[in-house]
């Protein structure tokens, strides 16, 4: 199956360093960087917290999985999918031939990363918990999309793009 070499999507669990990573790898190769969850507050003008919990998980994910299908139509660049695109069957089926690759972070590193004051919905709760649930939930979803992997525990910004770079021959 061939893939499109100039897009990367990077996926993972919420502080995984999908946005992180993803700027600093357009800023090295010189693509755009994009975010679904970005784009879905551009395209709805509501914040990805206040559409999950005013509209419904539902709804957030139907916006989020045509978000997405638009947004693997480009022919470059560094694309960052929100945590969650990935339970869709038909953004699973959209990635097959997609250089995908899975930004891997174990739980407690996760939860220290997006701390207690970011707007996650996926998160309300204990936030240490929450992202066992998701990592257990989503890790077969990971595992299936991804072209390779780079694990992001205790490794500087810099470290894992340096990884990204050397997988994404």
């Amino acid at each position: 199956m061939s893939r499109k070499p100039g897009l990367l999507v990077l996926v993972g669990v919420p502080g995984a360093g999908k946005t992180t990573i993803g700027k600093e790898l357009s800023s090295q190769t010189g693509v755009d960087f994009f975010d679904s969850d970005e784009e879905i507050v551009e395209r709805t003008g509501s914040s990805v917290s206040h559409l999950f919990i005013e509209k419904g998980e539902p709804f957030f994910r139907q916006i989020e999985r045509d978000v997405v299908a638009e947004g693997l139509k480009r022919s470059d660049g560094v694309y960052a999918l929100g945590g969650g695109a990935v339970l869709d069957p038909a953004t699973r089926e959209l990635l097959k031939g997609v250089n995908v690759c899975w930004l891997k972070v174990s739980a407690p590193v996760a939860a220290k990363r997006v701390g207690l004051d970011q707007p996650r919905p996926v998160l309300l709760g204990n936030v240490r918990s929450q992202m066992v649930k998701l990592l257990n939930e989503r890790e077969p979803f990971y595992k299936e999309v991804a072209t390779f992997s780079v694990d992001t525990d205790e490794k500087a910004p810099s470290e894992v793009v340096l990884d990204v770079m050397a997988k994404n021959q």
